[in-house]
């Protein structure tokens, strides 16, 4: 697996507030998008979106 690093900021707008993030690595990328999900589909939405996304990777054991 490779070292990834990101360089970004993150500028996000809803109805109730606003937030501002500057990850540095794909993990803290995808808390932040797992918590804006979570914002605009609920938890269920989000889960099932992420199910669905993760679903085209094989998983490391060879089974989907």
């Amino acid at each position: 697996m490779a070292v990834v690093s990101i360089d970004a900021d993150i500028k996000a707008k809803w109805p109730q507030g606003h937030s501002s993030h500057s990850p540095g690595n794909p993990e803290e990328l995808a808390i932040i998008a797992v918590d804006l999900l979570v914002k605009e589909l609920g938890s269920e939405g989000a889960l099932a979106f992420i199910t669905q996304v993760l679903a085209r990777y094989p998983s490391e054991t060879g089974t989907a």
